[in-house]
């Protein structure tokens, strides 16, 4: 079998699987966040922290609770790590510096995952578990919970109450995240991932000498790390790793785990705002930006350019040969087009084209699919920014799922797609304009500029994958990192809910023969079209200096 026919066929398993998973997880979800019962488990939490389930919160008062929860969460998790010195089970690591202690706890509550630093000579146990593992599940649900909020602020009307914040976050994590992870870690064990509290121990090498490892409770880690886009490796190697990801199988199984959720959420939404063929419509623009990227990959991966890749088969270079070319760009393509930022091959070592391919995906926005929660408000949001486009062009008042788009709507819009840009290049520039941070960069040229623009366009858009052979370890891009994933990960987030507050105490428009009808193929091709322009128009002059740069002169 030829490696491009076995990445096609893999391509169609995972898109199958995919659908047969959409409808009942869809479903199984909106039902969670219309339900007015609480298990037991959730009523002893409620009570543990002294929260009122059934109290409906309006924007302000949501948005208090998303971004209290967090700062206890950075608090806590940058202390563990400071105190790891003199925690048990930390396996003899010291404490973390000060500057990456703040870099990864942001990097955690805000999903990002940003790692600078090497999981299997940092982290111990009780880090890795009580810390880096609990915040894998909660900020996932915190992502998810914002997005339930802007899909009320649709469904509702005539009220800005958008539901309950711990209630959300409780629900999301003892309902939805927690049992796909039981499953998937069990499947990950059987299929080889190891899962312990092993010490250090010596592994002997085929060529003599031998390594240290330590082992952890690596599938369950591995598991959230994919269901809720995380990305945070156990090991610096990541899904690279065959104690992370040991098989083809659990290889491809990761890709569906760490889409899933973001496609399913598509059916949750229609079934939420009391209309399935809009959910399609949201599948379709986001199932059309993937596969188109996935296939766009893949050309440019298999592309035969001279002697080397002819005999290879491929630009092999970077990439685990258990997986090959296709099942690599399969995953490269998915991970930056979520945010999950797990990596199953180097980015740094695609491609020129490739490279760039991976940097654009993060900065889209991550909406096609997107991450737990992100993924869909982000693409509703740029939903709300066509049909403002399209009434423009025929001159009508913009309506979208019976809302009008009036001005406060578009400007809560326009400043979320505004944010992310702004820190992604200003960052990028200050990097590139002093003379430091440029000691970090392995490569010179075009390649170096995109390792510069690929770890904000990371950290800024909470993907947290790393492009190699940039040193993040550092100071200034542990501070700045660190602080792009925070002002990227809760401004926008502010902006979202005010919109969804906006939406719900409006009444409902209802439809005419002039209403745009926003479940048609032609507001997908709308969709599309502005999302791919939007962003272009955006970052094309620093993808011309870097990956274009690069990809066109070899």
């Amino acid at each position: 079998m030829s490696p491009v026919l076995a990445g096609v066929l893999q391509l169609l398993a995972l898109i199958a699987a995919l659908a047969l998973a959409y409808i009942p997880l869809g479903d199984y979800m909106a039902k969670v966040y219309s339900s007015d019962k609480h298990l037991r488990v959730e009523k002893w939490i409620y009570k543990g922290i002294g929260a009122n389930p059934n109290t409906e919160m309006r924007w302000p008062a949501y948005l208090r609770g998303v971004l209290a929860f967090s700062a206890v969460s950075v608090l806590f998790l940058y202390l563990l790590q400071r105190l790891q010195g003199v925690l048990p089970g930390s396996l003899g690591f010291s404490s973390i510096d000060p500057d990456q202690a703040f870099n990864t706890a942001a990097s955690f509550v805000t999903n990002t995952n940003w790692q600078s630093y090497y999981g299997e000579q940092a982290m111990g146990h009780v880090v890795q578990t009580a810390g880096l593992a609990v915040q894998n599940f909660v900020s996932a649900a915190v992502g998810i919970a914002v997005a339930v909020a802007l899909v009320r602020g649709f469904a509702r009307s005539r009220t800005g109450e958008l539901g309950n914040f711990w209630a959300d976050l409780v629900r999301g994590t003892i309902r939805i995240l927690l049992p796909l992870s039981v499953v998937a870690a069990i499947i990950l064990v059987a299929c080889g991932a190891i899962q312990n509290f092993s010490g250090i121990h010596s592994v002997g090498q085929l060529m003599g000498g031998s390594q240290q490892w330590n082992g952890g409770a690596v599938a369950s880690q591995e598991a959230i790390k994919e269901v809720g886009t995380n990305g945070g490796g156990y090991f610096n190697a990541n899904s690279a790793h065959p104690f992370e990801n040991p098989t083809p199988f659990t290889n491809l199984f990761e890709i569906f785990l760490l889409l899933v959720i973001p496609f399913a959420l598509t059916r949750t939404f229609g079934r939420m705002v009391g209309s399935l063929k809009q959910g399609y419509a949201i599948l379709a623009t986001m199932a059309t930006i993937w596969v188109g990227f996935v296939a766009l990959m893949m050309w440019t991966e298999f592309a035969h350019h001279g002697p080397a890749f002819q005999m290879a088969g491929g630009a092999l270079e970077g990439k685990e040969q258990r997986f090959g070319v296709g099942a690599s760009s399969i995953f490269a393509v998915s991970t930056t087009l979520t945010s999950t930022g797990a990596v199953d091959s180097f980015h740094s070592s695609f491609t020129g084209l490739g490279g760039g391919i991976t940097i654009l995906g993060m900065q889209l926005g991550e909406i096609a699919p997107g991450g737990t929660g992100s993924g869909l408000y982000g693409m509703l949001i740029m939903a709300v920014i066509a049909v403002f486009i399209a009434g423009l062009m025929v001159g009508r008042t913009p309506e979208y799922l019976g809302k009008k788009i009036g001005t406060r709507e578009i400007k809560f819009a326009a400043c979320y797609i505004l944010i992310t840009p702004a820190l992604v290049l200003v960052f990028t520039a200050a990097a590139m304009a002093l003379s430091t941070p440029g000691h970090s960069m392995t490569n010179s040229g075009a390649h170096g500029f995109s390792e510069i623009l690929y770890a904000y366009s990371s950290g800024a858009n909470n993907n947290g994958s790393a492009f190699a052979g940039l040193n993040a370890d550092t100071q200034w891009f542990n501070s700045t990192i660190g602080l792009a994933m925070l002002l990227g990960r809760f401004l926008p987030m502010v902006f979202v809910l005010a919109l969804a507050g906006s939406l719900a105490e409006q009444r409902p428009v209802p439809e005419t023969a002039g209403t745009l009808r926003t479940h048609k193929p032609l507001f997908v091709g709308l969709l599309v079209g502005a999302i791919l322009i939007i962003t272009g128009l955006t970052y094309f002059p620093a993808l011309a200096l870097g990956p274009l740069a690069e990809g066109l002169a070899s």
